[in-house]
């Protein structure tokens, strides 16, 4: 790896190490760390006191921002019948998640979505911005409710039937978007999730193209993947899961091999860069120059709501910082182990340093 990249990858994991401590990690002289640091700091990479880096990682997240309430269940589930539950309830959405995954993982994120005018609104704004997400481009809805996302979930944390109240997006239109163009425009990336309306899909589909913004896509639900026009193009990453993917493929999903057929199938739509995503059986990738499978982390699973978002957002957060797709992939994975080993939708041990320590760990 270039020296000078792999300082400042060192340094955005750790701001504030020493430059004895890059030293001995890039195999140099102190005195030659620190001609790197200088250089750096000349050209504006570096800024201030504990090396705190230029805001090169810009992205803005456009979809889902609701409340999520999650019933567990005791004992196993037995439909048709009443079921003994434990309620909860988080801030929650594709959108907002990986907008919050992405802020803790270092990168400058801001979230674009509606809101009711109510408590819930108020509620996702405030925990959002919390997080240091920009939320300056929601917007609020005087008349409409905030979504609602509920689901059901066994003992052993797997989701058994969820429910979503989504209509509030469809109050969303294309020239609410072509408002706040400057902003979308703005930013180094485009991360879009299927809850807004197909013309809205469509139209940032075409603008991100036309501009040369990378736009990352979540189909989110086998109902919402088919808001997906047939023509992809200049959609730099799609994050399908098994079921989503045999809709935007057209095939049936039953093995690996199958998997690079249905990756290669979408990849003629149009798309640069697609990982299928396969639960406990990991994650299959794929791109022109590279494609393969990566099993998944041997976790205890706590609860899996929340993990599709982290390996998305890890996912994004590696090919930002220039990983390939493999390396990104197995970030993403990383991502997803720590959020199934926790109650909350987001994972609080989510940081730059702990996914890298886990790649490390379980790739070598």
């Amino acid at each position: 790896m270039d020296k000078e990249k792999q300082i400042l990858d060192l340094i955005r994991m750790n701001p504030f190490i020493s430059q004895q401590e890059l030293s001995s990690i890039v195999g140099l002289s102190r005195p030659a760390v620190a001609n790197y640091i200088s250089s750096l700091t000349r050209r504006g990479e570096i800024k201030g006191r504990g090396y705190i880096l230029k805001e090169e990682s810009s992205i803005i997240c456009i979809g889902g921002a609701n409340t999520d309430r999650k019933a567990r269940t005791e004992k196993k589930v037995r439909l048709y019948s009443s079921n003994p539950v434990k309620i909860t309830e988080s801030v929650g959405g594709v959108a907002r998640n990986f907008s919050e995954n992405l802020s803790r993982l270092g990168v400058s994120a801001s979230l674009m979505t509606c809101l009711g005018d109510d408590k819930e609104g108020n509620w996702i704004l405030k925990e959002t911005k919390g997080q240091g997400v920009d939320v300056s481009q929601v917007w609020v809805l005087p008349t409409e409710r905030t979504g609602t996302f509920t689901t059901l979930l066994d003992i052993d944390g797997e989701s058994i039937v969820s429910m979503a109240d989504m209509n509030i997006y469809e109050k969303l239109t294309i020239s609410m978007f072509e408002e706040k163009w400057s902003h979308i425009a703005a930013s180094q990336a485009v991360y879009l999730d299927t809850n807004i309306p197909s013309d809205c899909i469509n139209y940032l589909i075409t603008r991100c193209k036309d501009e040369n913004i990378p736009l990352y896509i979540d189909p989110v639900s086998t109902a919402k993947a088919q808001k997906l026009p047939s023509r992809l193009d200049g959609v730099e990453l799609l994050l399908p899961n098994r079921e989503e993917a045999e809709i935007l493929a057209g095939i049936k999903i039953d093995s690996i091999n199958e998997c690079q057929t249905a990756c290669e199938k979408i990849r003629q739509r149009g798309v640069e860069k697609v990982i299928i995503t396969l639960g406990d059986q990991g994650g299959y990738y794929c791109s022109a120059e590279e494609s393969g499978h990566l099993p998944a982390f041997q976790r205890e699973v706590v609860d899996v709501t929340g993990a599709g978002e982290a390996f998305g957002s890890c996912t994004i957060y590696g090919l930002m910082n220039g990983k390939s797709l493999m390396n990104a992939c197995q970030l993403g994975l990383a991502g997803a182990a720590l959020t199934l080993q926790t109650e909350k939708s987001i994972s609080p041990f989510l940081k730059p340093e702990k996914i890298h320590e886990l790649v490390e760990e379980f790739f070598g």
